[in-house]
């Protein structure tokens, strides 16, 4: 058997070698034949497969003019670090990210001013509504959570966002299978064909979003997503009034790899889909060119409500626009043990289970 320049088999990763019998290619692993020109086209597009190059123009945001900082006032947390925007007039007397008191600083300022605004749709009394119908029915909820009180001090906080637009040309390789069988009075036959599949093209990407605050929660801002950029305006400060805006402390450089990883998720998604007919099919490796890639700075309305129980802290967030809301919710182990001594007879251990898994969606 004469071995040939190391290949490797496209179905299983195994290494191949020429086999002299059958004139072709075989895999040891999984038995697969291959010609050996088949096998080097194969070997040849692999080695011409392009690379990611994803690369942005990040000057987003304007510099402030004379003036349009007055009035505008940076309460510092002493605990966390955020730093929040409001207005003169704003009684910024609790920290929207983590709870605790605030205090005035100084003028806004070292900071970029922001291209866009959405402003709030959704007011107070309606995000307040929306937290009491997400307690509802959620009977091991601890006190605090219902506690009107505290639901009353939920604050309207604009958090600055990183809107990152581009085009992506992409290259993308898959591994496919197509599988047929039949069968005789004897015996059962498997077939199993494998595909090296290339789906290429262009996929336009606008408003991206990215947050622009590290005190935010990613996994909160992402989750009461989609914020509508049709129903931005151009900025202006009075939009801030009554509400408080968080500084980014993120700029749009250090947002860039998160907002490529939404990118290259999206796309390989979007093409994933054009993949159709075989049995299986399996992303091997894609190749992403953006063009045209450009970040503008906004800030996105939400609805924020910290509350501390046991230790821990639980942060609920209401898309200001949409009225969207996310939040995880604990239990009282009290309420528990008290509800399940409570439990007529017969109610087994699992449908109780069941019942506890319905309460937490």
């Amino acid at each position: 058997m004469a071995v040939l320049q190391e290949y490797k088999c496209p179905c299983c990763d195994g290494a191949i070698a020429f086999d002299a019998q059958l004139q072709k290619m075989k895999c040891p692993y999984c038995d697969t034949e291959f010609d050996v020109e088949t096998l080097r086209a194969y070997d040849t597009d692999l080695n011409a497969q392009p690379q990611d190059h994803m690369t942005w123009d990040t000057s987003a945001g304007d510099e402030w003019q004379e003036g349009e900082t007055e009035g505008l006032r940076v309460y510092s947390c002493n605990t966390c670090g955020g730093e929040i925007v409001a207005d003169a007039t704003t009684g910024a007397t609790e920290c929207p990210f983590c709870g605790n008191p605030v205090v005035m600083t100084g003028q806004f300022a070292g900071a970029l001013k922001p291209d866009l605004v959405i402003p709030f749709k959704v007011d107070k009394k309606a995000a307040i509504a929306a937290l009491q119908n997400h307690y509802k029915g959620k009977i091991l909820l601890p006190k605090v959570f219902k506690d009107e009180n505290h639901i009353q001090e939920v604050k309207g906080l604009y958090v600055p966002v990183w809107l990152f637009d581009t085009d992506a040309d992409a290259y993308v390789r898959y591994k496919a299978t197509l599988t047929r069988t039949w069968s005789d009075s004897e015996y059962e036959y498997v077939e199993t064909s494998h595909y090296a599949v290339t789906r290429a093209g262009s996929i336009g990407f606008e408003n991206v979003p990215v947050d622009g605050s590290s005190k935010m929660d990613d996994t909160l801002m992402e989750s009461i997503e989609p914020f509508h950029v049709r129903d931005a305006v151009d900025f202006q400060t009075a939009y801030l009034s009554g509400f408080l805006a968080d500084k980014y402390d993120v700029d749009a450089d250090a947002s860039v790899d998160r907002a490529n990883q939404r990118i290259k998720h999206s796309t390989e998604t979007a093409f994933a889909d054009t993949v159709q007919g075989y049995t299986t099919v399996v992303p091997v490796s894609s190749a992403i060119n953006l063009q045209n890639g450009r970040a503008r700075y906004a800030l996105y309305p939400v609805w924020i409500l910290n509350t501390k129980w046991n230790g821990q802290k639980f942060t609920f967030g209401i898309n200001g626009q949409t009225g969207k809301i996310a939040g995880d919710l604990p239990m009282d182990k009290g309420k528990f043990w008290t509800w399940l001594l409570g439990l007529a007879g017969g109610v087994s251990a699992a449908a109780f289970a069941i019942s506890y898994l319905l309460w937490l969606l």
